[in-house]
């Protein structure tokens, strides 16, 4: 999937040019090699890492919550992050107008990755806040909605007012981008994925003992309310590294989590973490080609793709274990 993902673009690259550049078994054209390294490359493996680290969240998400509808963006974080992107792009006044911010590259700038950042850690924080003194995680769940939500309601209002101008670039962050991410911003990115993943994975059975219960987890010597921190960190720490480096991305959280216990019939988190990053890269891959349109100079939202896909998936899913609930009991 990684080589058909990077063989695939508007321009055309023969799939044993793209094998021999990558092995380094023989000279090719050297537009080629510009084109793979510093755009194909990148975009590849940006897609995967969002596709592991959305996956890894919702995972997370759906067993703090013991809810099925559950995801990445529940706790309003991705909102957070579109607010900060709103205040820079709507906001722009004559210091910072549309065209400056055009020039730093709306999907790539330092900038609205900063913007992005600074609203999620804002959103984190209040949540952290709320999870330190709620300890009901169903008031927790519907409290991290309703900022969600006065998120969303604030940059809408703000849309109304701004310039067409304006609104039609903040829209088309909102679609989310892999092809944006420079090379620098991609360390950083791949970095903090990693720590995310490998958190995760020092965090499996504490989720699994949550599974069991509270009461259980507590007789077990597992402190509900730091495990609960924990999580949300991490979940944060993922979810909100992607909204701010390739824009809000969604279904993925969802539905992979729940393909993932399908396919390998477990709610043991040792088996599901890894895999379900795995699945996840492998179904962001997918999207990112089709959203590329092979023989095709255009390029479709990312968004609308994994929603495509995503979708149907749940739906399946649903449709063959009827009682999506019992893998939270």
């Amino acid at each position: 999937m990684l080589l058909i993902d990077t063989s695939v673009g508007s321009s055309y690259i023969p799939f044993q040019a793209t094998l021999r550049i990558l092995l380094g078994m023989s000279p090719e054209q050297e537009v080629w090699q510009n084109i793979l390294y510093k755009i194909r490359i990148p975009r590849t493996i940006t897609a995967a890492l969002a596709g592991i680290a959305l996956s890894i969240s919702g995972l997370q998400m759906q067993t703090l919550f013991r809810n099925p509808l559950a995801g990445p963006s529940v706790l309003g974080i991705t909102s957070g992050a579109s607010l900060g992107i709103a205040l820079v792009i709507l906001g722009s006044g004559s210091a910072l107008n549309v065209y400056t911010l055009q020039k730093l590259g709306i999907g790539g700038s330092w900038l609205l990755i900063g913007a992005a950042v600074i609203g999620s850690a804002l959103v984190f924080l209040l949540i952290m806040l709320l999870a330190s003194r709620i300890r009901d995680n169903v008031v927790l769940l519907i409290l991290g909605i309703m900022i969600g939500n006065i998120t969303v309601a604030i940059v809408s209002v703000w849309q109304y007012f701004s310039q067409p101008e304006q609104v039609q670039d903040f829209i088309l962050w909102t679609f989310g981008s892999f092809g944006g991410i420079t090379s620098d911003q991609l360390t950083l990115f791949s970095a903090i994925v990693l720590v995310g993943v490998a958190l995760s994975l020092l965090i499996s059975k504490p989720l699994n003992t949550l599974l069991l219960g509270e009461n259980y987890a507590q007789s077990m010597g597992i402190s509900i309310q730091r495990v609960r921190l924990l999580i949300i960190a991490i979940t944060s720490i993922l979810a909100g590294s992607i909204t701010a480096f390739v824009g809000p991305i969604g279904f993925i959280g969802i539905a992979v989590p729940h393909l993932t216990r399908s396919l390998f019939n477990t709610s043991n988190h040792k088996i599901l973490i890894p895999n379900c990053g795995l699945i996840g890269a492998i179904l962001m891959l997918l999207c990112d080609i089709v959203a590329k349109l092979p023989g095709s100079q255009s390029t479709l939202p990312i968004n609308a793709i994994t929603a495509l896909i995503g979708a149907p998936v749940v739906i399946a899913v649903i449709m063959k274990q009827r009682n999506l609930g019992k893998a939270f009991k």
